[in-house]
């Protein structure tokens, strides 16, 4: 099977080729396309095609990870939105939840209300209304809806969500809104609350719903663009696009439900991350996936991946209620933006240089200094040698952007850089401290994997100062999250509102529930062509403790609802609830408000051939022996430094630092002290040793109180 994986940054766009049956794995990498991402992906599909010699209309499989809903919604640059709602109701969006960061302030400003997903004029009320138990207590009003329908249209709305209230338990009037909506404005996009989100809490209902207009007409142009130039090209699958819960959706699935696309791309690289340390050996990482404008910082333990409360899945400032896999993201990365602010304090990022102009460097206009200018500075990225040599730097322009800031805080060129480099990585420290030891974990049970552009040049400074004892730098490290694409599942869930407790469970009508949502995940499965014997179908529920607002998801067993059912749900909560929270109260009921069904295209399992077998000795990769800086014990000092090709190491070799380890799609930083191994898999593996570390953390301690 000859699969590609395309991930598309804010500044490059990466590609993988895996041919499982020639064990042939190819990499590329080039300059993403802001103005249109479809361009920069075809171009980069048909140079990697024939980079492995054959064409695209004998690809099997294409998967796609993006950031473009991400970036509507960051940007605010989304459609014109109308919405229809139930009578009286129109200012849920705007009111949102009480909690607030000034709970007891009428003056604050909050920016889901200073940049809002729907405009008040434009959310019109319709006379209608059903009960919480789904009764019908005013008729839709059928004129009325048509007359508001119209003034939307008149108002050039280009997206139109419909939210009613209790929807999700009776959703008749909701349907025929739809069906109104279709007939006078059918060129709309349509966002339908009973069919994106079908279920409770109001204001997060509305708001997800409203997300999904708000990016929807703009990716499911992009989505169809995409589509019709893999057509041309005679690509014989279709794109399939990661989602935010970690799965891939078809591309039909995705202009539907755009909305599951948010935080596409850095999913894809903790899925990447999870498939690199199970080949290395260690199933718990941390991964640390920096690019050129941010960095994504995620965790697994034992291979699982860790899904956020559904209650603190954000896009923005905006709720986005979507199964989302747990990952933070800052704003720091290799093209982050060194400047000394109004108070004379150094700071990186997050502002970045991004594709366009880029860092100084990268001489296509860009005058000011970034952290992969610091780095040139550093001797960490030599000219001649980045990405592979593919592309030359200019060492003089990265040393002039520096110059003003080093001048405005009075040091050399070289300690301004040091220094940029220590903030943008003093960022991802706390980032890794809030995903592990602020929730539970503590990192030194963990690998941390080194991926992006960037990230090996960070990582093992990151790993001293965090604890954790290993780097893993996978063979392709800035390609890993366009490899998660293809070490995935396709994966579709389901949602349903039961509000059931364990102490008077219906467990007829439960399993109704369960039955009707697996059908729906079997009939997407069998539309995507997956043999029957690679679908899995897997139940969920969310749990609480009675009186309690919020929920925890807890995997349940198929089959009959029954007291063994029972008591095992019960169970398996009361030890998640007891992990997350430190407590468990058994003698309190349990209430489920909702149900989900989980449909699962096993996808073939990825694989990559070993490399070929050395010994200790790394001579043979040698290329240059040069000085580059590094802080030890606090003093930056210049110090020989020996660079590697990463191509030419083989599998047993040992690089002792300080040594710089080149590659076409990233640079890997050794300290002085640390030491790399090259492991079966190609992968590097780097051991942080004590004593290296703690001159590490001493260093970066003292920059952080200078």
């Amino acid at each position: 099977m000859k699969r590609l994986g395309v991930d598309v940054g804010g500044t490059f766009t990466d590609l993988i080729y895996v041919d499982d049956e020639a064990g042939k794995v190819l990499i590329h990498k080039l300059p993403s396309t802001p103005d249109d991402p479809s361009r920069g992906t075809i171009e980069g599909i048909k140079q990697l095609a024939e980079q492995a010699g054959t064409t695209p209309s004998e690809l099997d499989q294409v998967f796609h990870g993006t950031t473009i809903a991400t970036n509507i919604v960051i940007e605010h640059n989304g459609a014109k939105v109308g919405m229809l709602t139930t009578e009286g109701y129109r200012d849920i969006l705007h009111i949102a939840r009480h909690k607030k960061p000034l709970n007891f302030s009428n003056y604050q400003d909050l920016p889901w209300q200073r940049y809002p997903l729907v405009r008040r004029r434009y959310r019109l009320p319709v006379p209608e209304r059903v009960t919480g138990e789904g009764e019908v207590i005013v008729p839709l009003d059928e004129e009325r809806a048509r007359e508001q329908i119209r003034k939307l249209k008149e108002a050039g709305v280009e997206a139109v969500a419909v939210c009613f209230l209790f929807s999700f338990i009776n959703d008749a009037h909701e349907k025929r809104v739809a069906e109104i909506l279709r007939e006078e404005f059918p060129e709309a996009f349509l966002s339908v609350s009973s069919e994106v989100l079908p279920q409770y809490r109001e204001y997060e209902r509305f708001s997800t719903v409203a997300l999904n207009a708000f990016v929807g007409p703009k990716v499911a142009t992009y989505v169809r663009r995409l589509e019709d130039e893999l057509r041309a090209l005679n690509v014989r699958t279709g794109v399939h696009l990661m989602t935010s819960a970690s799965g891939v959706a078809t591309a039909q699935g995705a202009i539907d439900r755009p909305v599951n696309l948010l935080m596409s791309g850095p999913v894809a690289g903790v899925v990447g991350g999870i498939w690199v340390g199970a080949q290395a050996g260690y199933d718990s990482v941390i991964t640390l996936d920096v690019g050129g404008t941010s960095a994504d910082i995620g965790l697994a333990q034992n291979g699982t991946l860790r899904m956020k409360h559904l209650l603190d899945t954000h896009v923005g400032p905006y709720n986005a209620m979507i199964p989302m896999v747990d990952v933070d993201t800052i704003g720091a990365g290799g093209g982050s933006i060194a400047y000394v602010d109004g108070g004379g304090i150094f700071r990186s990022g997050p502002r970045s240089a991004g594709a366009q102009p880029g860092p100084a460097a990268y001489d296509r206009g860009g005058t000011e200094p970034t952290a992969t200018d610091a780095m040139v500075n550093l001797g960490w990225l030599l000219p001649e040698d980045f990405l592979g040599g593919a592309m030359s730097l200019r060492a003089d322009l990265a040393r002039k952007a520096f110059e003003g800031v080093a001048g405005q805080l009075g040091m050399s060129v070289e300690e301004a850089s040091m220094g940029a480099i220590q903030i943008a990585s003093s960022s991802m420290v706390q980032s890794i401290e809030e995903a592990s030891v602020r929730k539970g974990y503590d990192p030194r049970d963990f690998a941390l994997v080194a991926e992006g552009g960037a990230g090996p040049l960070f990582a093992a400074a990151i790993a001293a100062e965090v604890g954790t004892p290993t780097v893993i730098v996978p063979p392709y490290p800035g390609v890993t999250a366009a490899m998660g694409l293809l070490a995935t599942d396709a994966v579709y869930e389901y949602v349903a509102t039961t509000y059931q407790r364990v102490s008077e469970l219906n467990a007829q009508a439960l399993q109704s529930r369960f039955e009707e949502l697996e059908a729906q995940a079997l009939a997407q499965l069998q539309d995507d062509g997956v043999p029957s014997d690679r679908c899995v179908i897997q139940r969920v529920a969310d749990c609480r403790y009675l009186g309690q607002g919020y929920e925890l998801r807890v995997d349940c067993p198929s089959g009959a609802i029954d007291e063994a059912w029972v008591a095992k749900v019960s169970a398996d909560f009361h030890d998640a609830h007891e992990r997350e929270y430190s407590r468990r109260f058994e003698e309190s009921d349990i209430e489920i408000p909702n149900i989900r069904v989980r449909g699962i295209g096993m996808m073939p399992p990825l694989q990559t051939p070993a490399i070929e077998q050395g010994d200790v000795s790394p001579e043979q990769g040698l290329r240059h022996e040069r000085e580059a800086f590094f802080r030890i014990d606090g003093e930056l000092r210049q110090v020989p430094t020996r660079y590697y090709a990463r191509e030419a190491l083989k599998a047993g070799n040992r690089v002792q630092g300080p040594a710089v380890i080149n590659q076409f799609d990233s640079t890997t930083v050794v300290p002085p002290g640390f030491t790399a191994e090259i492991d079966r898999f190609g992968n590097i593996v780097i051991t942080i040793d004590a004593l290296a570390a703690s001159q590490v953390v001493g260093a970066a301690e003292q920059a952080a109180g200078a």
